[in-house]
């Protein structure tokens, strides 16, 4: 098991509470500048760790699920999503080849353990449709040094190499393995003009500079 359910409303509400709008609107820059074109339109999608929804709700998509143990999670979604309430290394309540794309930002080092991850990732390449996509968003340990532990639900120590193997283990193709993306966190309480979220990610001379987080994407075959 992942974190405890109370333990994942607790950090969310210590977290995010007093920057929520803002993140709402950062991800809708990110769905609308980068993410959107990636995922693709009309396509049948899962939010893996979805948190309170800021890129399920925002992303255009013909089907769209969203799992994650925080029973506030509900509260915070569209009514269009679909909830999945469960451990995610356990088998999902979905069909094999249903999915187009599975999305997953900065949860997978929420995970206890290396077997958690492997099984989570298998349940991705049995959902996936042939072709379909895995995108993962996380921070890099390469990067960010220290501060990588900074969050007590940190568990896994995880970098673009390291996700790239594991997915490859489980039979995905990498296609686009970023080391440096976006920058670590929202979770500090910064909160810099929006302008400038649209501007950074037209810009990825900037991220080789800020960026401490990875963005891989593979595909099943």
């Amino acid at each position: 098991m992942q974190t405890s359910e109370r333990e994942l409303q607790q950090e969310y509400q210590l977290r995010f509470s007093q920057i929520a709008n803002y993140r709402r609107k950062v991800w809708r820059i990110l769905v609308k500048n980068y993410f959107q074109d990636l995922v693709g339109d009309n396509r049948d999608i899962l939010d893996l760790g979805c948190g309170w929804g800021e890129f399920v709700n925002q992303v255009r998509a013909k089907t769209k699920y969203a799992m994650d143990l925080n029973p506030d999670a509900p509260d915070y979604l569209e009514s269009n999503v679909r909830f999945i309430h469960q451990d995610c290394s356990k088998t999902w309540p979905l069909e094999e080849n249903s999915l187009d794309v599975v999305f997953t930002s900065n949860f997978l080092e929420h995970l206890l353990s290396k077997e958690s991850l492997s099984q989570t990732l298998a349940e991705a390449y049995r959902c996936l449709k042939p072709g379909g996509k895995m995108i993962c968003l996380g921070p890099n340990l390469k990067y960010t040094g220290g501060a990588y532990w900074d969050f007590f639900d940190h568990h896994l120590p995880l970098t673009d190499a390291s996700i790239s193997e594991v997915l490859q283990l489980q039979g995905f193709r990498v296609e686009t393995c970023l080391p440096k993306f976006l920058p670590y966190t929202m979770a500090n309480g910064k909160q810099p003009p929006l302008w400038t979220v649209s501007v950074y990610i037209s810009l990825p001379l900037a991220w080789k500079f800020l960026g401490k987080q990875f963005l891989v994407v593979a595909r099943k075959p």
